[in-house]
Formats: structure tokens, C-alpha cells, sequence
């Protein structure tokens, strides 16, 4: 019933409108109920900003999730002996509002910069994460940094809602962003998502191929890309070196794939 009711918004182009509502109304009923204090003393987001970040505007586990998804990154960089404190500078991208950037409040060393493509959540990270740069961008790239300009770019669950062609373009320009050296960290849908497949998209992933449903609504939670390892190592970092790939090492974002890859 779900899915036919998905088709038929699709066939009115109405879907990604009506997706909007969805979250909006999520929201609509967090609204009011007591919320934890975030023990890093920084004000919580509201619901409404939650909501498109988390996929609930649950308050505990935005914050214990962005507080797991900041430890998987420092993990991620201390096996290849960086510590996120030596860092120049890092861009988290598609930062929404701040679940994982509210975490490196006491890098008093590194230039932290957040980008996402929600003005609204950008607007709020401005006005109460003031320790980070913020920037708004397109679906597309570009972005507004110069070539060279970071040491570390992650993407926690932005490719998970890309169809192929953006997937490949944001790769381009983060790589652009990268100084020799430099690392992109992302996540994706891996082999523990293979279940939710139906048998013709399973057969593609089994394949090799990335399984991409409902494009439309790109950049949303409702689009969803599920990833093989192959595909990613093979065709997506094209031209990245593979510095580690921990299946379901994903703490913020579960159960997803982590991957750290290395600009030559």
C-alpha cells in the first residue's frame, strides 16, 4: 500500500511535496514535548531541522547519534595514525544542523566548516555553532571552498540519498576540496540493507550495481541508494585510494558501510 501510494504521488509529481509534509508533520509532533539538555551546553536544533537530519525528531538520538558518528570519524583517522586535534582544516558535508559539527567545539587548532543543502539548517548552525564556518550549497556541485583547502571531508549519510550522477559529481568536487594527503570519509547502504531489496534490485547489487530508489527526491530520506562494496571501491573513488572499508563501522549511522579514502 506504501509503495503504490508512493507511485501515484510520483505520477502526479507531487512526491517530493508530499514527502515535505510527512517530515513537516513528524515535527508538528515533536513539537512541545520536553527535550534533554545537550551536555555540551550548545542549544538543540528543533524538530523541525531534527526531523530531515535524523529521519525522527527523536532529541536523544539526534545527539547521541551525532556524538557516536564524531567518535567513528576520530576512529577512522587514529587507524592511520591522524588525530582529528593535528587537522588543518575539515569540512563536514551535508552538516545539516550540526548533529556531528557540534562535536568538534574544542578543536582549537583546526578550521571546521560545515555545508549543507538546507538554508534553514545552515541559518541555524550559524547562529548557534559559532565556532565553524557554515555555507550553503545546490543539490550540485560546486561548492564555495578553493581547490586544496582541507585535510578531512566526511559525508555521514549523504550519498545513502543521491541518485548515481550526483554521487559521482560530489566525489569529483570533494576531491577537489582534498590537499594531497587528505582524506574523504562516507558512508552508504551496504550488504546488511541487501534484504530490503526487492529480487530484480538484488540481483543488480549482487551484480555490482548501485540500486537508487525513488530519485526524485534526491537529497531527501526518501531517496535511497544501497551500495556494493565493489561499486564503490571501483567506480565511485575512482582515482581515491581505498584506505579502509569497515562494514556496518558506521556508530552515528547504523547500520551503514564506512569507508576512508585517500587523495594521492
Amino acid at each position: 500500500m506504501k509503495a503504490a501510494a508512493l507511485q501515484l504521488l510520483r505520477r502526479l509529481r507531487l512526491l517530493r511535496p508530499a514527502y515535505r509534509a510527512y517530515e513537516a508533520l513528524g515535527a508538528l509532533r515533536a513539537t512541545g514535548r520536553p527535550a534533554p539538555a545537550a551536555e555540551d551546553g550548545l542549544p538543540v536544533p528543533p524538530p523541525s531541522l531534527i526531523v530531515r537530519v535524523a529521519g525522527t525528531a527523536d532529541v536523544g538520538w539526534f545527539l547521541e547519534g551525532g556524538r557516536l558518528a564524531a567518535e567513528s570519524v576520530r576512529e577512522s583517522l587514529a587507524r592511520h595514525g591522524r588525530r582529528v586535534e593535528e587537522l588543518g582544516a575539515l569540512l563536514d558535508f551535508g552538516c545539516g544542523c550540526g548533529r556531528v559539527t557540534r562535536h568538534w567545539m574544542n578543536l582549537d587548532r583546526t578550521a571546521v566548516h560545515g555545508a549543507d543543502a538546507n538554508e534553514h539548517a545552515i541559518a541555524w548552525c550559524r547562529a548557534n555553532l559559532p565556532f565553524a564556518g557554515f555555507g550553503s550549497n545546490g543539490l550540485a556541485p560546486p561548492l564555495q571552498h578553493g581547490d586544496e583547502s582541507f585535510d578531512l571531508v566526511y559525508a555521514l549519510s549523504v550519498f545513502t540519498h543521491l541518485p548515481e550522477d550526483l554521487q559521482h559529481a560530489w566525489v569529483r568536487e570533494l576531491t577537489r576540496l582534498l590537499r594531497p594527503g587528505g582524506f574523504l570519509l562516507l558512508t552508504t547502504h551496504g550488504e546488511r540493507y541487501r534484504e530490503r531489496l526487492m529480487p530484480a534490485e538484488q540481483a543488480t547489487f549482487d551484480s555490482g550495481g548501485l540500486v537508487v530508489r525513488w530519485p526524485e527526491g534526491a537529497g531527501t530520506n526518501l531517496c535511497s541508494a544501497f551500495h556494493p562494496s565493489s561499486f564503490v571501491k571501483e567506480r565511485l573513488a575512482a582515482g581515491l585510494e581505498v584506505a579502509e572499508f569497515v562494514p556496518e563501522g558506521a556508530k552515528g549511522n547504523p547500520h551503514q558501510d564506512l569507508y576512508l579514502l585517500r587523495k594521492p
